[in-house]
């Protein structure tokens, strides 16, 4: 399996930036590109391990090995075809996946990991520039119709699964364009949108129907969903959090999301400039530390914010492994991305406590103060405040990062589907209470990460050709997987 000791002949490698003061010039994709030797290299790092930890470590349960071992013996076709054999998507995640594959990669517990996403992008990039990946459509249909209410990873990955099997798929997106939150949440430095444009071309090559600018349950009624033989709900966990404290609705305190689909869709040329979502100038403080977090950062500093400053409620995370978190787990360290480092304060266990209003009921500033986690037996951790350390920071524009608590609530209120104590909705084998209508992605299991909501949507597919044809041929990943982030 790749190359006998390479893993000590060969060091990790991982793609360089262009320089902070080039990328933040524009949106584009910024990173700089590996020789096809020093692939080869990062492939035969694999070791022969005998137990592959990152199959289970990934939610999709991808041959890594396997692939990894072909890309050392410079076989990209073969590559291509074991990725794909588990992966509808590998160039959106192997660009915005957080790897946990690669936390759970048994190198990684002597050496630095194998760079396993790094390689995964490259295969199926070599394959788009090679015209190797092409629309590949059912020899048969079954007479089978399906509606997909959403076009996320979820909702793209169980319409090309669930349209491989022979059934008529349509899928439903409520914005203009299909993406989800890949296309108007993602920013463009981070993916680039051509990129998705490609892979809808395909579907849509192999028979999968579009509908955009639907809203079911809003401009759309749910009752012609009955004229679908199967219904599949991937529409994600987009009912926003907010921050209930004095002075919350000040004119400059915006929820993150709506800030970068506002951006995304100005880069696209469909919308104009809002100042009201615009950090030029601006003292900008971005509340919550996740990745959402990290693109407003980056989106502020494209947009030429005077100060990006940014708050998370929780300790700074330790830059090693720590015993609560055991390999082959996933390791809450500390993470910084291409956004922090081109400029960011970051401050970590501090909480915000008001938002303070000009004469006008703009922004002007924020009041804040340090916190520490006391840990209690058999317990959550509590939050307490540490008294005299209140500060006040000027501020024009918060962006509220901090998730999101579940589904919106128009699909489920109109189907009388069942959920759960977080409002997600209910599936035994992704099937809801509602016989023909299953579930899928973040309204099932709550706000997850984009090879989790590619897993289900495969899943989902295979459960929804068996509800309709009696069995599946569709693939369906073994249980019993290590848990992910």
């Amino acid at each position: 399996m790749g190359k006998l000791r390479g893993f000590l002949e060969y060091d990790r490698q991982v793609e360089n930036y262009i320089e902070v003061k080039q990328r933040v010039k524009n949106y584009e994709e910024f990173t700089v590109d590996l020789s096809e030797k020093e692939l080869n290299e990062q492939g035969g790092r694999c070791m022969d391990c005998g137990i592959p930890f990152c199959h289970s470590g990934c939610p999709l349960g991808n041959l890594i090995p396997d692939f990894n071992d072909a890309v050392y013996k410079n076989n990209w076709v073969k590559a291509l075809e074991i990725l794909h054999a588990t992966n509808n998507f590998p160039e959106f995640t192997g660009r915005l996946c957080p790897a946990p594959c690669e936390s759970a990669c048994v190198l990684g517990i002597i050496k630095p990991p194998v760079s396993i996403e790094l390689i995964e992008k490259y295969i199926v990039e070599r394959g788009f520039k090679e015209g190797w990946i092409k629309a590949d459509p059912p020899a048969e249909r079954t007479g089978k119709t399906v509606a997909v209410i959403g076009s996320g990873p979820a909702g793209l990955a169980a319409a090309q699964q669930l349209n491989r099997a022979g059934h008529q798929v349509t899928v439903f997106e409520r914005d203009e364009k299909a993406g989800g939150l890949l296309r108007y949440g993602i920013p463009d430095f981070k993916l680039e949108k051509h990129t998705i444009d490609r892979r809808l071309a395909i579907l849509e090559e192999e028979g999968i129907s579009f509908r955009t600018g639907v809203h079911v349950g809003v401009n759309y009624d749910v009752e012609e969903l009955r004229s679908f033989d199967a219904v599949v709900l991937c529409g994600g966990a987009t009912a926003r959090r907010g921050l209930p404290i004095p002075g919350g609705d000040a004119q400059g305190v915006v929820q993150a999301m709506e800030f970068l689909k506002r951006n995304n869709q100005v880069v696209d040329g469909v919308a104009e400039t809002v100042e009201s979502l615009h950090a030029g100038g601006k003292h900008v403080i971005v509340i919550g530390g996740g990745d959402t977090g990290s693109d407003c950062v980056g989106t502020s500093n494209r947009h030429g914010a005077r100060s990006v400053t940014n708050f998370e409620i929780l300790p700074m995370p330790s830059k090693e492994r720590t015993g609560e978190h055991p390999w082959p787990f996933w390791p809450f360290t500390l993470k910084s991305t291409s956004s922090h480092e081109e400029g960011c304060d970051r401050n970590w266990s501090i909480a915000t406590k008001e938002f303070i209003k000009d004469e006008k009921g703009n922004l002007k500033a924020l009041k804040t103060v340090e916190v520490e986690w006391v840990k209690v037996p058999g317990g959550r951790p509590q939050l307490k405040e540490v008294e005299g350390t209140g500060k006040e920071w000027p501020c024009d524009l918060a962006l509220l990062a901090l998730g999101f608590t579940g589904p919106e609530q128009t699909l489920p209120e109109q189907l009388g589907l069942k959920q759960d104590t977080r409002t997600n909705i209910k599936g035994n084998n992704y099937q809801t209470n509602v016989p023909n209508v299953f579930v899928a992605g973040d309204m099932r299991r709550g706000q997850s990460l984009i090879v989790w909501a590619i897993s289900e949507g495969r899943e989902a597919a295979h459960h929804v050709d068996k509800y309709l044809m009696g069995s599946s041929s569709l693939p369906l990943k073994e249980k019993g997987d290590l848990p992910a982030a």
